[in-house]
């Protein structure tokens, strides 16, 4: 018989009983889903789930900016195929961070953002609460998908859904809005481990149909000029070997995205990057693998397109065929089923490369790799780009576990020409957005997530302004990041004047500026290099160290173009650029 309940029995069982709470469920549910890095920036309401996930063996990346703890997060994605993980505060932090998450949306990579909010009665009867804002509302447009957690008991639920949805199909940035008030809100353990889940195959492989595999062997096969196209989208699959057995066996020439540079060596005998304008102009097949016909590649149009060219593309998303030109053989699937299904169906030898078609891409590669040799020998003074990248180059070409981070005007186009990849995944540069501010983080991000690999970040000194503060962030951590600033005194070009006065010019920055300097005061080592041969000298002995560093490149002020290679994007209007005074 069981003995009566008195007061003082249910006391005891109560203090005997076990309690959770959000915070603790949503460092649970991410351990449980294998997440083992937290970058963000502390502050109400989510400083102790900061202080929790790293007591519980989550390693916590901590920013200065959240922009920048964004960025971080989504490189993080793009080099793991797992959802990179950002944690900001409500309203402002958040919003800092949902710059990062539209950009990983727009590039496809896999990311979570999880911002706490405020009280949801106050908010939605806009009763004036602490950082009130509606989240939720705010994030949608920009990004994959977005969820809230309302309770506690679904915090296990909410937090699988953002994984999966993030990695799965077309990856994407996902928001992940938890109130403080769920945060807090306390629950009995064993119920609350109940509600927590492990995903299964949460990116499961997706196999095109056999009639569209036909149908794209039969258009290669028939090609006199097959060229192939590598996008990002390639390099993040992961499917390198496949990639390489599919180019080699096939002897398409093939052209790389940027951030697809070392998915196969930038010197491959079948690389046609250097002849790209003739390939793109001629080619009667294009076989888009992970790449997009968007801005970059100028939509696929005519002049820089032969417009008679048949496009091929392989990509995970049914909808982005016909998006920019027709389609004749979509190839809807995850890159590594598409081309095992390729490499099954076709008959060895089926598809081939004519040699002549190769024959002309290679001799027209010679000759602008004779014309960029005669480029890169000069060495006039003051130091121009070419030259400090030629010094990179040709450091980082004895090294190639480097990672290449990589933003700016001229600094990216010119640093993309010169400094060649051998490794996939080792190349992160502003991708489609063409975004200014992802050095830091994504600098960040590859070295902490490659285990300590060192890192070369190739900055504009206009880029570099909108996270060198997270050269601070660096220099804590003690992470192997070289910074390298192309100093030209400017955005663009250092040399603009003001026709009215003696203020700086739209696009002038700070001529005397001393980069190295900032390093110093966090503890990094500093270097200021006016020569090639200094910055040689300098990037040896700070990847050496493998210690934080930053050397200040101080470049001719007139050197660079409006806007890069990308001067056509400005309108002209009646002043066609040149702004004159006004008249009085």
């Amino acid at each position: 018989m069981t003995a009566p309940s008195t007061p003082e029995t249910a006391a005891n069982a109560d203090a005997r009983t076990e309690l959770t709470d959000g915070y603790h469920l949503v460092v649970d549910a991410l351990r449980m889903n294998d997440v083992d890095t937290v970058y963000g920036v502390v502050g109400i309401p989510i400083t102790d789930l900061a202080r929790l996930a790293q007591a519980r063996g989550i390693r916590y990346i901590g920013f200065r900016h959240e922009s920048n703890a964004g960025h971080a997060a989504a490189a993080a994605g793009f080099l793991t195929k797992k959802p990179g993980i950002c944690l900001t505060v409500s309203a402002p932090g958040f919003l800092n961070g949902l710059v990062a998450l539209a950009n990983a949306t727009t590039n496809c990579f896999p990311m979570v953002q999880i911002s706490g909010s405020s009280e949801r009665h106050l908010v939605d009867l806009r009763q004036g609460d602490y950082e009130e804002m509606d989240q939720l509302a705010a994030a949608q447009p920009f990004c994959k998908a977005a969820y809230r957690v309302s309770r506690v008991e679904d915090i296990g639920r909410g937090i699988a859904r953002a994984l999966r949805t993030a990695v799965s199909g077309r990856p994407g940035g996902v928001y992940l809005d938890i109130p403080a008030a769920v945060l807090g809100s306390v629950m009995d353990a064993e119920a609350g481990a109940r509600t927590l889940s492990r995903l299964v195959d949460p990116a499961p492989r997706q196999l095109p149909g056999p009639e569209a595999v036909d149908r794209a062997v039969e258009l290669l096969a028939g090609a006199e000029r097959p060229l192939l196209v590598l996008g990002k989208g390639a390099a993040y699959a992961q499917a390198d070997e496949r990639v390489r057995e599919f180019v080699e066996s096939t002897g398409i020439p093939f052209i790389p995205m940027s951030m697809a540079k070392g998915l196969l060596p930038d010197d491959h005998p079948q690389s046609a990057a250097t002849a790209r304008s003739l390939a793109l102009k001629r080619a009667d097949v294009v076989m888009l693998v992970g790449a997009r016909l968007n801005w970059l590649l100028n939509h696929g149009r005519a002049p820089q397109w032969n417009p008679g060219a048949r496009f091929v593309q392989v990509d995970i998303e049914a909808g982005e065929m016909d998006s920019n030109q027709p389609i004749a053989a979509p190839l809807v699937g995850d890159i590594e089923s598409v081309l095992d299904a390729i490499a099954e169906r076709a008959k060895p030898g089926r598809i081939a490369a004519p040699a002549a078609w190769r024959a002309e891409l290679g001799a027209r590669s010679a000759q602008n790799v004779a014309k960029m040799a005669q480029r890169l020998k000069a060495d006039p003074h003051p130091m121009q780009f070419m030259g400090a990248l030629k010094a990179v180059r040709d450091v980082v070409r004895e090294r190639p576990e480097t990672y290449i981070v990589n933003e700016g005007a001229n600094a990216l186009d010119i640093a993309r020409n010169v400094i060649d990849m051998h490794v996939p995944r080792h190349r992160l540069d502003s991708g489609t957005w063409g975004v200014m501010g992802i050095g830091m983080g994504y600098a960040i991000a590859a070295a902490v997530e490659s285990g300590g690999a060192p890192v070369v970040a190739v900055e504009g000194d206009s880029a570099f302004g909108f996270s060198g503060m997270e050269l601070e962030t660096i220099c804590r951590y003690g992470l192997p990041v070289v910074t390298v600033v192309m100093n030209n005194g400017g955005v663009y070009r250092g040399d603009d004047v003001n026709p009215l006065g003696d203020a700086p010019s739209p696009t002038t920055l700070m001529s005397a500026a001393r980069h190295d300097r900032m390093i110093e005061a966090f503890g990094g080592r500093g270097y200021r290099a006016t020569t090639p041969a200094e910055v040689t000298a300098a990037l040896t002995e700070a990847l050496a160290s493998g210690s934080p560093a930053l050397i200040d490149c101080v470049i001719d002020p007139s050197a660079g173009t409006e806007s890069g290679h990308i001067a056509h994007l400005n309108p002209k209007g009646i002043t066609g650029g040149n702004i004159a005074p006004a008249a009085r």
